[in-house]
């Protein structure tokens, strides 16, 4: 059995822990959290390159089906 390196629910405490964090802190410039969510991930590079690879595996994935 592979003994994992890191613990996944420490791991998305931390994540949301940090998030919230930076919300509290700039909530004036949002209406709602998931305003602050979706600005957030249309800020990140990560994240825009990782949608893009998606939509492109969804697109070859759609042409396939056509043929």
């Amino acid at each position: 059995m592979m003994k994992k390196t890191f613990d996944c629910i420490e791991m998305k405490n931390r994540i949301q822990s940090g998030l919230r964090q930076e919300y509290e802190s700039r909530k004036a410039e949002f209406a709602t959290f998931a305003d602050f969510l979706t600005s957030t991930a249309a800020e990140s590079q990560e994240i825009n390159d990782f949608l893009k690879k998606m939509a492109s595996s969804e697109k070859q994935r759609h042409s396939k089906h056509r043929q």
